[in-house]
């Protein structure tokens, strides 16, 4: 309600001062219906204490008496939205009927001579027509009277909702990217300061570097075997230079467990963090451990030049076995039967070692393939034993042409020539002077004598002469009367020899 005022009056308002536009209706409303009654009848302190609030830029109303009528200035009024200018001179449990038993403990603790005080307050206000959540810090202190003692509560309102909700979006933003990080398939860490202290690291950078307590420590601190090898001086760069350095397939060697530090390659960058004054604070390094694709890359590379190498000396083997076949025969028919059958070993001693990879070859295997087209389908002719040993692809190649050539020669002359006879492969590993010795016998049985022929053939010179050589050893056949038997002896480590990666 407003009223006019008269000259004689004047002088009552002249504690508002320049009150602005809440100074202008406190002169007007018309305050003698209400528990303050009419302005010239207020005591000193109201004056006193609504003049300090009208001059604040910060919103403050005040509540006076039981009923909490409240008065406010500019600031307060823009708060209040939809409900100013109502609320001024109404009860402020009237006012904010949706909140009044919150306004009714502030005024039962505020007149009681209490003070209370909320950070980040939430609250349901009709303000604008609808409820809303707002967010407010309150700050409620009692007004003493001339006799000291509470006549009213004066509120402090800073409402917070804008801060509270971007905290709030900021917050599921971090937890988001929290998860993103915690779940990232790639390592990652985020170092802090010149001294590149951990802030940050996700599982897959514990799993890295061996699931070591890392937070709060330098890289050197940390990660001690890093030291010499270039990467806390790179670190130190990006700080400096505030540019992102980016390494591929990159030799590290990282103590993951052991005594040792392992060696790995790495895909990673270490890209700087700036501040608004573009001052470097922070690296943050994300990259993929890849040392199982740099070494199978190795691995290929070294395959494709054994590849090489062994086409070399395939087609190389190919041409001495057509050469020397075509040189001791006497017949085209013959002369290509012997040509294809030896071809086809090395075929058959290609597909063992294609197999493992051209990584060598198992001993029992060789044999199996070597005897399978002169075995049958029992195999009752042929007997095998032996322990298990691994062949290098020079081996393995130089073995699978000898062990043809042995039942080529028993197939047209010796034990498997007739019914009865067969054939006994042993072999056994012994220890020596000079290390583990290897010994394999090819034992005929039941076939017809074999006389030593003092004429050698290309079958023969491969196994007396070029086997041994390949393998650094000795070979020997003995025409006994009960059949032919052959025996090599070599080291094993010549057996390994030519291995690919060895």
């Amino acid at each position: 309600m407003n009223v006019g005022l008269g000259e004689d009056d004047a002088g009552d308002y002249e504690f508002l001062g320049n009150g602005g536009e809440l100074g202008a209706l406190i002169r007007t409303y018309d305050w003698a219906p209400t528990p303050l009654g009419p302005v010239a009848q207020w005591p000193g302190c109201l004056r006193t204490a609504t003049s300090l609030l009208l001059q604040s830029p910060v919103p403050i109303v005040m509540l006076w008496g039981a009923e909490g009528v409240m008065i406010y200035n500019d600031a307060y009024s823009v708060f209040a939205g939809r409900r100013h200018p109502q609320l001024l001179g109404s009860n402020v449990r009237e006012g904010w009927v949706e909140i009044a038993d919150f306004n009714d403990n502030v005024m039962k603790v505020g007149l009681a001579g209490k003070t209370l005080a909320y950070r980040d307050q939430e609250l349901t206000l009709h303000r604008k027509g609808f409820a809303e959540q707002v967010w407010m810090d309150l700050d409620y202190s009692p007004v003493l009277d001339e006799h000291g003692k509470p006549a009213g509560v004066i509120a402090i309102v800073v409402e917070t909702t804008e801060r509270v909700l971007a905290d709030r979006r900021n917050a599921a933003e971090h937890e988001r990217l929290q998860k993103l990080f915690e779940q990232a398939p790639t390592f990652m860490a985020m170092l802090n300061g010149p001294e590149h202290r951990f802030e940050l690291v996700n599982p897959e950078y514990r799993k890295l570097i061996g699931n070591r307590d890392v937070l709060g420590k330098t890289v050197e601190q940390a990660l001690p075997e890093l030291t010499g090898q270039g990467y806390v001086e790179l670190l130190d760069r990006v700080f400096q230079t505030g540019e992102a350095v980016s390494r591929y397939s990159e030799k590290i060697y990282i103590q993951r467990s052991g005594d040792k530090p392992e060696e790995c390659y790495l895909d990673f960058v270490y890209q700087p963090i700036k501040s608004d004054d573009g001052q470097v604070t922070n690296i943050f390094v994300q990259g993929s451990d890849v040392s199982e694709r740099v070494r199978a890359e190795h691995h290929q590379k070294l395959l494709i030049n054994e590849l090489n190498h062994r086409v070399k000396n395939t087609l190389a083997s190919v041409q001495s076995i057509v050469v020397q076949t075509l040189r001791g025969k006497q017949s085209n028919d013959e002369a290509s039967a012997d040509i294809s059958g030896r071809i086809l070993a090395l075929s058959r001693a290609h597909d063992v070692l294609t197999n493992e990879n051209w990584d060598g070859a198992d001993l029992i295997d060789v044999v199996n393939a070597s005897i399978e087209a002169f075995a049958g389908p029992d195999r009752n002719r042929f007997s095998i034993s032996g322990p298990a040993i691994r062949l290098g692809p020079r081996a393995a190649l130089s073995l699978s042409l000898a062990l043809h050539e042995l039942s080529t020669n028993t197939a047209k002359y010796g034990a498997l020539s007739n019914e009865a006879g067969s054939v006994a492969i042993t072999w056994e590993v012994r220890e020596g002077e000079n290390g583990r010795m290897f010994t394999l016998v090819w034992r005929e049985q039941g076939g017809p004598p074999a006389p030593a022929s003092p004429r050698q053939g290309f079958g023969s010179k491969l196994i007396l002469r070029v086997l041994p050589t390949e393998l650094g050893g000795t070979a020997s056949i003995d025409y006994a009367e009960a059949g032919l038997v052959f025996t090599l002896q070599t080291s094993v480590d010549a057996l390994d020899e030519g291995r690919v990666g060895a």
